[in-house]
């Protein structure tokens, strides 16, 4: 990509997106975030509003949009459980008609759009680690299925749109990611896990606790975006990013009270419907292709973001 470009982040003012936004400005870009603040939250782009080279629009991609920039992030949908369910027609909309809106804009205007999907189109896996060719176990008609389908018809559209407009794709599948920002509500099992730790409530496990996450830290993951943007044109996707550390739920809520030093005490609840068992990306792709790897463990990773829940409960 050119040395100086104005990039649009869909989805810039949710706890990915916001971190991108920073990442592109800092690397000399000028933003233009659109988000209609569903999930997303103003006060995790706040700090940027006086930036002259960021711009905010609140606007939901469900409804076409023009705009006049170099190139597209689309990461505009909710992704945890607890939001993806509230609404699932507007999830599935906001997956499926976001993309038509976007690739639009990407096709008239000739420039590179990069799709955020997720490891959720794996669904639970029957292949472990997930590779890439791997095509998924996904229940179309669950309760998950807004986000896990949206996602993947989201990617149908996009290499078709490649195929036959010759729009230029960058699909990359994001596996669980944690860090600064994350909403203390959101549902996803570190934030619920270092809130109840900071609170000393009960952490609560759904079922044993045996099934497995890999964990990757915002920064690394960003870090992957902006090489994957920077990829040749001929390199579409989609690859996985995420950090092949592999743990179980246990294991994660055994760090967590052991770095708060917490007296929350563990509880275990039923598993939910159609939740993955296991999860791990296979990221030889990433590795060749991209250069990328994540840098950041665990521990330290946790150590982050605990400091900044403290910091927001304090």
């Amino acid at each position: 990509m050119p040395n100086k470009q104005t990039i649009l982040v869909a989805g810039g003012g949710g706890f990915l997106g916001s971190h991108l936004c920073e990442r592109l400005l800092a690397d000399g870009h000028d933003v233009i975030c659109l988000d209609n603040f569903f999930t997303g939250s103003k006060e995790n782009i706040r700090h940027l509003l006086s930036n002259p080279g960021f711009e905010l629009i609140r606007h939901d991609i469900t409804w076409p949009l023009y705009v006049e920039v170099d190139a597209i992030y689309n990461l505009a949908c909710p992704a945890s459980p607890v939001h993806y369910q509230h609404d699932p027609i507007q999830t599935t909309k906001t997956s499926v008609m976001g993309a038509i809106n976007l690739l639009g804009i990407a096709k008239r205007l000739n420039i590179p759009i990069f799709q955020a999907s997720t490891s959720e189109v794996y669904g639970n896996p029957t292949v472990h680690p997930q590779i890439e060719e791997y095509w998924g176990n996904v229940n179309p008609i669950g309760t998950r299925s807004c986000y896990d389908e949206g996602k993947r018809c989201a990617e149908t559209l996009f290499f078709d749109y490649h195929r036959q407009l010759g729009v230029s794709i960058k699909v990359a599948r994001i596996f669980n990611t944690y860090g600064p920002r994350m909403q203390a509500n959101d549902g996803r099992v570190v934030s619920n896990f270092i809130v109840q730790a900071l609170k000393d409530d009960d952490i609560t496990i759904y079922g044993d606790g045996s099934q497995t996450r890999s964990f990757c830290y915002v920064d690394d993951l960003v870090e992957g975006f902006v090489k994957m943007m920077n990829t040749p044109e001929e390199v579409t996707g989609p690859i996985n990013l995420g950090n092949p550390g592999e743990f179980t739920i246990l294991e994660l809520a055994e760090k967590i009270l052991e770095i708060t030093g917490s007296e929350s005490k563990i509880i275990h609840r039923e598993l939910p419907a159609d939740d993955p068992t296991r999860r791990r990306p296979n990221i030889t792709k990433a590795e060749n292709t991209l250069g990328w790897s994540p840098e950041i463990d665990l521990n330290e990773g946790l150590k982050r973001t605990i400091a900044y829940f403290s910091s927001i409960f304090s």
